[in-house]
């Protein structure tokens, strides 16, 4: 019931509510699933236009979600939500494969992970994956699958790791891990319907995993960031986040023509 609830929400921002401006339909809902709260935001591929950004016209990073909006707002389009896609670099690059608009910025990353003496940081713990979308719609996929399909994505964004995979939970995360924290993630629903979902407070990566599998029926789900990394813009719960990072790399997103 819900999936089709916050989905419809999301096929009505094209009609304007009684006495509306310049401010779309709310696509994103809040949602608590075992004990934890959510915001989760669905969006069907093939009906709205979800974009990547990540360098503005000038070549810069754009880091905040209301400098994209702004831009966004000079073309007469709205920024209906917008979310962090994936962990990135000090000069806020991607880590992983970046496409955006069909063009390959940065390309997949299968470097091993580098030789620390603490744990083995996120985006390399196995399977990460990719996010893409070509003409067939919407998939995600650990690395890889990716590299064995050599799709030719519109946009696609790699992160890691894969939260589940064909509905099994990732068996590297620990059921009642003390590793909480906010995060975030994609999910894709086997009616094609995106989820991303953002936690409102701290989790581990198996209840966040559980979460896509259980409380959204996502088959497959990716992890995007966590802690600092998170970030979450949507004008109608108020929500314009910023990263204690200095700024986001890349920014998935919802646009809408401005005043729908």
């Amino acid at each position: 019931m819900f999936r089709r609830l916050i989905a419809l929400a999301l096929f009505l921002a094209g009609a304007p509510a009684a006495g509306a401006t310049d401010s779309p339909s709310p696509a994103c809902q809040r949602r608590d699933f075992a004990g934890a709260a959510y915001i989760v935001c669905a969006v069907d591929p093939a009906r709205a236009e979800l974009r990547l950004f990540w360098k503005d016209a000038a070549g810069r990073p754009y880091r905040r979600f209301s400098g994209l909006a702004d831009d966004l707002a000079a073309g007469g389009k709205a920024l209906v939500f917008a979310m962090n896609a994936g962990m990135y670099r000090e000069d806020f690059s991607p880590m992983g494969l970046y496409v955006e608009d069909g063009r390959a910025l940065v390309p997949v990353n299968t470097q091993a992970p580098p030789k620390l003496s603490g744990p083995v940081p996120n985006f390399f713990k196995q399977p990460n994956g990719i996010l893409y979308l070509d003409a067939a719609g919407a998939h995600i996929l650990p690395t890889p699958d990716f590299l064995k399909r050599r799709p030719k994505p519109r946009l696609a964004t790699q992160s890691g790791p894969m939260l589940v995979v064909e509905n099994r939970i990732n068996p590297i995360f620990i059921p009642g891990s003390a590793d909480r924290t906010r995060r975030n993630g994609v999910g894709l629903a086997a009616d094609g319907t995106l989820y991303f979902a953002i936690s409102e407070a701290q989790v581990n990566f198996h209840d966040f995993a559980g979460f896509f599998r259980d409380g959204l029926n996502c088959k497959n789900a990716l992890f995007l960031d966590g802690g600092n990394g998170t970030g979450l813009y949507d004008p109608a719960l108020g929500r314009n986040d910023t990263s204690w990072h200095g700024g986001y790399g890349p920014i998935v997103a919802l646009v809408a023509e401005k005043g729908n």
